[in-house]
């Protein structure tokens, strides 16, 4: 069907061993919960294990993973490590930027309707809280609507791939509209972070937020959060805790002067094992570049799409080079997408059922015949 060839084969086959799933499922689900990378895997297996072994003995050790992830979050979005705050989720790293900025009735902020909750709910708080104004629009809309809507706005809100259809924003062409009118601009980055670029200088984003357990082959519970150290005075914690002020290793004193950098951001103690596990698997996705990952999960995007096309299935939102990412959501009539759900996992494939369409989202280790074998069991 044309769709290996040698690049592709190769990032494919080189690191289909890191991800063990491969021996038990056909896994196009890393739009919900992706399966760990084995030296994700290991390297938390090791800190567990420390744990029970030795107690806080190599506490130092520990430590350690806190920098190295902020300094592998930074280098994938061409940030600064000191830009990188550690956090539980997206929802606390929205919420985080949100909370933290200071608002005045009459506000306006651009947001998108088609958005997971965690990048809509907050902002109907903030109407109802600060008497803000959202401007709702769709992420189907124009540059120029988009640009209408910006103008004298304070905040606009995207998420980089909307989470059912797909649909990768054009952040560069966003970003500077939010440059040209004065606009903060936040990015809801779970979608798209790791699977593909993100420059947030040539972007212009000022804040940034995704968990690492979806395409950054992380665990649940551990996330990162940007925000451009030229914002981090203006964006106050919301939540204080002792590792919120510089001198946090002080248990004596009493100087609440906050921290310089996005640790400002990080409430106390640490999901240590979880940061183990997410550094590692950033690790490897910068080892085989996000460059060619995007290119590999591009590809097998359109492989789904096209294929499901031709079995007379309806594919959401159509692709584009441009707004292709690695969600495929896919639906057909007289098929009830919770039942192809439910038949696709008993043969082994993993799937999503999201308002009425099965959801297909795979990785870079997923191989074309992995994708024609899906195809194929497609009523």
């Amino acid at each position: 069907m044309g769709y290996i060839d040698f690049e592709s084969q190769e990032i494919w086959s080189q690191y289909r061993h890191e991800f063990p799933v491969t021996e038990n499922l056909t896994y196009l689900n890393h739009a919900a919960v992706a399966p760990l990378a084995k030296r994700c895997s290991d390297a938390m297996k090791w800190l567990a294990d420390d744990g029970c072994r030795y107690g806080s003995l190599h506490y130092d050790q520990w430590l350690e993973s806190y920098d190295a992830l902020r300094g592998a979050a930074a280098k994938l979005i061409h940030a600064e490590p000191g830009e990188i705050a550690i956090v539980k989720n997206t929802s606390e790293g929205i919420s985080t930027v949100a909370l933290g900025l200071k608002w005045k009735s009459g506000d306006r902020i651009v947001a998108f309707r088609e958005e997971f909750p965690a990048n809509f709910y907050i902002w109907k708080k903030l109407e109802e809280w600060y008497g803000v104004q959202v401007v709702w629009l769709s992420y189907l809309d124009s540059l120029e609507r988009i640009e209408e809507a910006a103008k004298g706005a304070k905040l606009l809100a995207i998420s980089f791939v909307q989470y059912l259809s797909g649909y990768k924003a054009d952040l560069a062409a966003i970003g500077e509209i939010c440059r040209r009118q004065g606009v903060f601009f936040f990015v809801d980055a779970i979608q798209g972070m790791g699977a593909f670029p993100i420059d947030v200088r040539a972007m212009n984003i000022q804040a940034l937020a995704a968990d690492g357990h979806k395409w950054m082959l992380g665990p649940e519970g551990n996330g990162v959060l940007f925000v451009s150290q030229e914002w981090q005075d203006r964006i106050e914690p919301v939540e204080f805790g002792w590792t919120t002020v510089a001198g946090f290793n002080d248990y004596a004193s009493r100087d609440m002067a906050v921290r310089k950098d996005a640790g400002r951001y990080e409430c106390g103690t640490l999901n240590t094992v979880g940061c183990f596990g997410l550094w590692k698997a950033l690790e490897l996705i910068l080892e085989v570049g996000v460059d060619r990952i995007a290119t590999q999960v591009r590809r097998l995007g359109d492989q789904l799409a096209e294929g499901a096309l031709a079995k007379g299935y309806e594919v959401l939102s159509g692709r584009t080079a441009a707004t292709g990412a690695g969600i495929v959501s896919v639906r057909k009539d007289g098929h009830d997408s919770r039942m192809i759900h439910a038949a696709l996992k008993a043969k082994g494939i993993m799937t999503a059922p999201r308002q009425g369409w099965v959801r297909m989202s795979p990785h870079f280790y997923i191989s074309p015949d992995d994708i024609e074998r899906v195809l194929a069991e497609l009523p």
